[in-house]
């Protein structure tokens, strides 16, 4: 069974093959660290979670190394520092910005289900390999300093004869189109439109470090340089897998993939590359103008994370997700009934067509139908059938607690008295054995109306049974 995945840069879906087995390395873009993440900041967290549990079951726990940076250092969080804590010094406000926030989106992306990733790198704390690659860079005439600032040439790096790929080939645009669709920065210093920023001064009172090429006065990154030199400090000038969202493609993947090439003189980065979709709220683009934009904390407020996994896994990770309060819904009513079947099932494997549809590009929309066959068999099976169905789950990142717990969850979050239904329940039992019909109806519409649904069946032994759940 191979392990296809789609790669942008070459719009294909070949059989993936790592360049060690014995250490396969991915990388995807994290979080800026300035507020709560969004949900579609969640997304991402979710596909590439999938992708890591997929690799650890291929090639094992211990051959797998995944890295999601942190971005520290950017103007948003500057503007925060200042806003949210004034009187204190920039930087010193800064570091509490960033410490509270990176919590923030740690306790977000696991409540989500996402398993820690092996290394979460900051850029702070990586300003010597950023200065190491820039004087690559100038050393290769592919970057230039003007005015106190490094800039990278996209011409001079398609100009140069050699076998790194020309600057727009991931993003499958030209010069001219990148430069009407980026947001460009015009100045005097610049020798093109195209050339970005590798490296900039500070401005009085800002986070600076000592400046590469020869500036004498201190400075900081531009934010597409940080991501290569994470990259390379803990995977390699050349690793496996690179992934992010749809949006990062152009600009910041492509100039990642350009600066690292052309520092190292390379025909590849990464050797796929990795994007999911854009995520809509109700259909519409996510906007704060249309009230419509929500963080990973304001849903989780509303829903487990496990129901905003499943939201999002059912389409597949390359096409774009509309989250809607009813998707949740039903995702709440399916894991419900997982949760009921397969729970408390130890042992077992991930069923072989499960882990054929998440080899064939994470194909988790046809996960969906396979687990629904897997359900039926274990609801009608024996200790095989749900061990199988549960490892299937929890391949997926399902399944993080017993089922009495998860019942328990939804109880405590509905606000309702499980010792009063309990209570009421008994009564109505008893009322029943008098055949005081009456009264057992009276009991029901209170339970009813408290939010309960009661089941009345039977134990293994045929004796009555009433069972209940949070309506």
């Amino acid at each position: 069974m191979q392990l296809r995945l789609y790669d942008t840069l070459t719009k294909e879906k070949p059989p993936f093959v790592p360049l060690d087995a014995g250490n396969v390395r991915m990388y995807a873009c994290g979080p800026t660290v300035y507020d709560f993440a969004h949900i579609g900041n969640g997304r991402a967290a979710i596909v590439f979670d999938v992708l890591f549990r997929v690799l650890r079951h291929r090639y094992g726990a211990d051959h797998v190394t995944y890295v999601r940076n942190i971005t520290d250092v950017d103007d948003k969080i500057n503007v925060r520092a200042a806003r949210d804590y004034p009187g204190v010094p920039l930087n010193e406000a800064i570091r509490k910005v960033t410490e509270e926030t990176y919590q923030q989106y740690q306790d977000d992306v696991t409540a989500l289900g996402c398993l820690a990733p092996t290394v979460q790198p900051r850029a702070t704390e990586h300003i010597p390999e950023m200065r190491a690659i820039i004087e690559k860079l100038v050393a290769g005439g592919f970057a230039y300093v003007a005015e106190d600032h490094v800039l990278f040439s996209p011409q001079a790096m398609n100009e140069a004869n050699s076998v790194m790929p020309r600057y727009g080939a991931l993003s499958k645009r030209s010069l001219d189109e990148m430069i009407a669709g980026a947001r460009v920065d015009v100045a005097p210093y610049k020798r093109d439109n195209t050339d970005f920023v590798l490296w900039k001064p500070s401005k009085p009172g800002e986070p600076s470090w000592a400046s590469p090429s020869g500036i004498k006065v201190e400075g900081r990154p531009g934010w597409h340089i940080e991501c290569s030199a994470m990259a390379w400090k803990h995977l390699g000038e050349k690793f496996d897998i690179h992934g992010g969202g749809i949006d990062l493609v152009f600009p910041h993947h492509e100039n990642e993939l350009a600066q690292t090439c052309c520092a190292f003189h390379s025909d590849r980065m990464a050797n796929v590359w990795m994007h999911n979709g854009f995520l809509q709220i109700e259909s519409e683009k996510m906007s704060k103008s249309l009230g419509n934009f929500f963080t990973i904390r304001e849903l989780l407020a509303d829903w487990p994370g496990e129901v905003l996994r499943l939201s999002m896994l059912r389409t597949h990770y390359r096409s774009p997700l509309d989250w809607t309060a009813k998707s949740a819904e039903e995702a709440a009513k399916t894991l419900d009934d997982w949760y009921a079947i397969a729970a408390d099932a130890e042992g077992g494997e991930p069923s072989p067509a499960m882990v054929e549809a998440l080899y064939d590009d994470l194909n988790t929309a046809q996960a969906m139908a396979v687990l629904h066959g897997l359900r039926n068999a274990a609801a009608s099976g024996g200790a095989r059938e749900r061990g199988e169905f549960a490892a299937s789950l929890r391949l997926l990142g399902f399944l993080s607690m017993g089922a009495a717990a998860w019942k328990g969850r939804k109880q405590q979050a509905s606000g309702i008295d499980a010792a009063e239904v309990d209570r009421l329940i008994a009564d109505r039992a008893a009322a029943r054995a008098r055949k005081d019909f009456k009264e057992s109806d009276r009991i029901r519409d209170q339970l009813s109306a408290m939010g309960v649904a009661i089941k009345d069946g039977k134990d293994k032994d045929g004796k009555p049974v009433t069972t209940w759940e949070v309506a």
